[in-house]
């Protein structure tokens, strides 16, 4: 069979860009078509703040017929420098079960990253942030979460027989809302932070999100800033990131931490928006956003709360804050009139153990596994896993 790869350059290939899954897709019940608005806006350089230091490009694959089979994008943030390892990105991969196919859009990856200086790739994942289309789904086929992945299950086999070995693994854990599971000594330590005066949890106000918007930086940046790959949070970000969850934004949803007035960690869930957008079939014009929140607030669709992250800084780990934030959680959460009645909290890294420990503490097991894989330009080398968190 004759394939043609096409740089996505005009309307017409945008368009096949975004329709492409819906064909692949149409046998799989679990599946949910994101929002076409979702996609095109991380392409767009108005809308995508890592165009300022980086590049993105785009193709599709056709066959000898002209029918698009296949899609792929590849993508640079020269902001996160890695100098012992230049590696860029590719992702939003999607193809008709075929190695060939596969091949002549990995390779055209490969070669537009290394005409760029990469000598890796990392795959798939976003241009953009880590909370969202991180990972290939090879584990755990249900509903995905808003903004995430959901894989067809030969998507694994294409990608490991092209050479992609496993980078790190991310787990999606869920739980009931339920205090049945959690282990009695987290419940312990919370209750003994609950009655010291010089720890505090309160639920985010709406009225002062300036002010939140500091604190989850300060949060923010001593547990995550340290690290490769995730560069440091500034204040317009954080304030850019909690105005655009502030149309869904449930108060009872969001809880920080606080020690003697000092910020120390957060537990930050929206609804899970997939359970709506699921019968938007793609769509976000006007009459999709009266739809969804009619069946967000009126009809009270959504039941699943999603954890978008969830941490204490590092000092007061293991001090019982992660299970107090959890606590404060669920003395709104176990009323009657609760409408959240399950968690799914967005993906932890294998790397990342402490806060494994932690999810698996408050009753929460893996439902879903993504894999990130890593594919080495010079094949003598080996993929070396990221440094765990301790």
């Amino acid at each position: 069979m004759t394939f043609t790869i096409i740089e996505v350059n005009n309307r017409k290939t945008q368009r096949e860009f975004i329709t492409l899954p819906v064909s692949l897709y149409k046998n799989e019940q679990n599946w949910i078509r994101p929002l076409d608005k979702d996609i095109e806006d991380i392409f767009d350089r108005e809308k995508n703040k890592h165009f300022r230091n980086g590049e993105a490009i785009r193709w599709i694959l056709a066959d000898e017929n002209g029918r698009t089979v296949g899609r792929v994008a590849a993508f640079i943030d020269h902001s996160l420098k890695n100098t012992e390892l230049p590696t860029g990105g590719m992702g939003f991969f999607e193809c008709i079960d075929n190695q060939e196919a596969t091949n002549i859009l990995f390779n055209t990856c490969k070669q537009w990253l290394e005409a760029r200086g990469m000598e890796a790739m990392d795959g798939p994942i976003n241009f953009g942030e880590r909370d969202k289309w991180w990972g290939l789904l090879v584990e755990g086929f249900y509903e995905p979460n808003y903004c995430m992945g959901y894989h067809l299950s030969y998507y694994k086999a294409l990608f490991e027989n092209y050479g992609f070995k496993n980078y790190f693994k991310q787990f999606t854990y869920h739980m009931p809302v339920t205090d049945k599971y959690v282990d009695p000594v987290v419940w312990e330590k919370a209750q003994r932070i609950e009655q010291n005066p010089e720890y505090r949890i309160t639920n985010i106000n709406r009225k002062e999100l300036k002010k939140f918007a500091v604190d989850f930086v300060e949060i923010f940046n001593k547990g995550w800033g340290r690290f490769a790959g995730v560069g440091k949070m500034h204040k317009v970000q954080a304030m850019a990131l909690l105005k655009s969850l502030k149309p869904i934004l449930d108060e009872r949803l969001v809880l920080f931490a606080y020690h003697n007035d000092e910020p120390i960690g957060f537990l930050i869930m929206i609804p899970d928006l997939n359970q709506i957008v699921k019968y938007l079939n793609g769509k976000f014009n006007l009459w999709a956003k009266l739809k969804l929140l009619y069946l967000l607030k009126v009809k009270k669709k959504c039941t699943k709360a999603l954890g978008l992250i969830f941490g204490i800084v590092p000092q007061y780990q293991g001090k019982g804050v992660d299970g107090a934030l959890i606590k404060g959680f669920a003395n709104c959460a176990l009323r009657d009139d609760y409408p959240y009645t399950d968690i799914e909290l967005n993906w932890i890294g294998d790397f990342n153990p402490t806060m494994c420990r932690v999810a698996e503490q408050i009753g929460a097991k893996i439902l879903k596994t993504h894999a990130t894989y890593r594919y080495m330009f010079n094949r003598n080398k080996e993929v070396v896993p990221p440094r765990r968190v301790s």
